[in-house]
């Protein structure tokens, strides 16, 4: 809980990871706002992805680029007691990133060949800056040494058994689980961003979060060999996975 005994969540999250489904999740809850993806952006306007992410035009002009101001708003007054911010770790270029002492931190993550296959039907030649497993590994190690509140939780665990990782989430940040968590009306959400048209098919067609399935996945030598890079990372960040 921070300072001014808001409650912030800041999921700190890799691409194509049911992180909208999580952001979902969290807004059935009547004490919860929920804000998605704050630092996109600020990420475009400060990186090439701007050549190559659908919609970065429209993102950039539909919101605050600044990453300062956006730490400042975050650390601000809230409308309700709950602030559950989605986050992807990589949007968070070069900032301080103090503000996560305020805050409870979610990192997800999920295998790399499985989030780099999702993750490459929409940007076809993803790189290591991209899918941001080293920015989690940095971003871990930060909140180890900075002594701030988070997990580390996989998404494949989510949806094995989503009350169970839900009232974990709900544990460390301080809150009730409510079963309400589980389940929400299928279509868009006034939260989503502009970006969502790109994005969130998937999640609106759901209800709740779907059961893991086992699957074998085909892809290219290319991205093996960028999945091969990532591999050690989520190791290291699966070292420190909780499920109970």
């Amino acid at each position: 809980m921070g300072k001014d005994q808001t409650t912030r969540i800041c999921l700190c999250a890799s691409p194509r990871n049911i992180s909208t489904a999580l952001m979902y999740s969290f807004a059935q809850r009547s004490d919860t706002r929920v804000v998605d993806e704050p630092f996109y952006g600020f990420y475009l306007s400060h990186t090439k992805a701007r050549e190559y992410h659908p919609g970065a035009e429209e993102i950039i002009s539909s919101m605050n680029t600044d990453g300062d101001e956006i730490i400042r708003e975050i650390l601000g007054p809230h409308s309700k007691p709950v602030v559950f911010y989605k986050n992807m770790t990589h949007h968070m270029l070069d900032l301080d990133m103090s503000f996560t002492r305020e805050a409870v931190n979610i990192i997800l993550t999920r295998d790399p060949i499985e989030m780099i296959n999702s993750f490459s039907k929409v940007v076809d030649k993803p790189n290591m800056k991209d899918v941001g497993y080293q920015d989690q590994v940095d971003l871990l190690d930060y909140l180890k040494k900075s002594d701030a509140a988070y997990l580390v939780i996989d998404a494949r665990d989510i949806l094995l058994n989503p009350e169970k990782a839900l009232s974990l989430i709900c544990e460390r940040a301080g809150i009730e689980f409510e079963k309400t968590m589980l389940s929400w009306e299928a279509g868009a959400r006034e939260e989503d961003g502009v970006w969502a048209k790109y994005w969130y098919d998937n999640v609106h067609k759901s209800t709740g979060f779907a059961a893991y399935k086992d699957r074998s996945v085909q892809i290219s030598y290319e991205l093996k060999i960028l999945a091969t890079k990532c591999q050690s990372l989520y190791d290291y960040l699966s070292q420190h996975f909780e499920t109970s």
